[in-house]
């Protein structure tokens, strides 16, 4: 009995502390996220994710087309907050609380395919980070064509993200509504 009593006092001791430092440093989104309140984040997405989702293989091949297309969906959809190069310098992206999460670095990369299209499809809650799946047919294919398209963020070259930045007009779009039927290219 005496152990139950330990635990639950060591349990409601460490929710005070963790309540309080919450408490302390307020609600702004300003500050650099703990690396302890990083480390948490991390660990739930991983635990979170379903193992069937895990296991999941992308269907597409990285051909020129599908790979163009990716490029064009990534621009669209969520160069706003990880930006063109996937870094997630972007003024949005650095406003975020957790900030957008560099695309480029293991944290993403190490993801398996089946867990980066969850994160398309599902989103994550608490983050800046939408759900985008399930409002058309196609969704499933954009999802992942984005998967290829993170995979191949890494290997850019300057060039490549020149090219990006003078070959579309304005600002991506970001995280607007999806809209059905439509067509990147």
């Amino acid at each position: 009995m005496r152990s139950i009593v330990a635990v639950l006092a060591l349990a409601g001791a460490a929710a005070v502390t963790v309540v309080l430092a919450f408490a302390s440093a307020g609600i702004s989104a300003r500050p650099e996220p703990a690396a302890l309140e990083a480390w948490a984040a991390r660990r739930a997405r991983d635990l979170l994710i379903p193992d069937s989702a895990r296991r999941g293989a992308n269907p597409l091949d990285a051909t020129p087309e599908t790979v163009a297309a990716a490029r064009e969906h990534f621009l669209e959809h969520c160069a706003l907050c990880h930006g063109k190069d996937g870094r997630g310098d972007t003024p949005v992206g650095r406003g975020l609380h957790p900030r957008a999460p560099d695309l480029t670095l293991p944290p993403t990369q190490d993801l398996s395919d089946g867990e980066l299209f969850w994160i398309i499809e599902n989103g994550i809650k608490l983050t800046g980070m939408p759900a985008f799946g399930k409002a058309s047919p196609v969704d499933d294919e954009h999802a992942w064509q984005l998967v290829l398209w993170i995979r191949r963020l890494p290997q850019l070259t300057r060039e490549e993200i020149r090219a990006m930045e003078t070959e579309r007009d304005g600002v991506p779009t970001g995280h607007g509504p999806h809209r059905q039927g439509h067509d990147p290219r």
